[in-house]
């Protein structure tokens, strides 16, 4: 009998093991060698969308591919959310050692990356940040404050009340806007409806509240925007990624014409070409 106990209690310990190992802010798959590059998606969205371009660039990069914790399949962290997730971003690279990082990153994704640019003793050298704003909230609320974005809000009450088919369908709703293909859209409803349903309701306030445009300042280092032309077309794009990174030094502006929000998923050849030619500059 006590032989019994002992075998359950060597089973318990990696069992538990290995649910700590899933309950933390950020997944990470590493492939590849040389220079490191971490790739953060966007809210909802899992590592696997940098997938095609991890494929041609881990021949001669260390490519570090992130999922942030509630979606997919990665289990819920406590709140606040997005706080621990740039910590635990910032903590990772110093952790690992990473010297001389570029960091790639998606909407929310990008705006992580320009946090981490901002960071004193920074380990990022260049930031290639795709149809990201530094304060999106600041575009969604004309009199914009974030300590007036709090979880206890009736909007985020009805989206924690609404069934799987009211649900299903507001996500139809946002994924229809997000890319132009059919097939991709469906793709992108999955990823939301596949998260975490608080981490989707209050991350996504996190992400509203996320204020990047003073720190801008701060930011050194090379850093390049890739912007989605549409829905709105190319001069309200451009205006808008000019009054938001007003603060920013020194960045180049690149229009990924005829995509929206995935541009990753609009024009793959030109997103990984054009990837691979900021890299070899830097």
């Amino acid at each position: 009998m006590k032989k019994a106990i002992v075998c359950l209690a060597f089973l318990w310990i990696p069992i538990f093991a290995l649910a700590g190992e899933n309950n933390k802010p950020i997944h990470v798959e590493v492939s590849g060698s040389g220079q490191p590059i971490i790739f953060i998606p966007g809210f909802t969205v899992p590592g696997e969308v940098w997938k095609p371009l991890v494929k041609r660039l881990e021949k001669n990069y260390e490519c570090h591919v992130m999922t942030l914790a509630g979606f997919s399949t990665k289990a819920p962290i406590e709140f606040p959310w997005l706080p621990k997730i740039n910590h635990a971003i910032e903590g990772y690279i110093q952790a690992e050692n990473l010297e001389d990082v570029i960091v790639v990153g998606h909407s929310l994704g990008g705006t992580i990356a320009t946090w981490l640019a901002s960071r004193k003793e920074s380990k990022v050298s260049q930031a290639i940040v795709v149809d990201a704003l530094p304060a999106t909230g600041a575009l969604m609320f004309p009199n914009y404050d974030p300590d007036n974005l709090i979880y206890d809000s009736p909007y985020n009450k009805r989206q924690l009340q609404m069934d799987a088919e009211q649900f299903s369908m507001m996500a139809a709703g946002m994924a229809a806007n997000m890319s132009l293909q059919k097939e991709h859209q469906e793709q992108i409803k999955q990823w939301i409806l596949e998260a975490d349903r608080e981490t989707y309701v209050y991350g996504y306030t996190d992400y509203l509240k996320f204020d990047m445009r003073e720190d801008l300042k701060h930011i050194l280092i090379p850093v390049t925007i890739i912007a989605a032309t549409l829905p709105y077309g190319k001069e309200m794009a451009g205006q808008t990624y000019k009054t938001q990174y007003a603060n920013l030094k020194n960045y180049d502006l690149i229009f990924a014409e005829g995509a929206a929000h995935f541009i990753m998923l609009d024009k793959p050849d030109w997103f990984t070409s054009k990837i691979e030619t900021l890299l070899s500059k830097g």
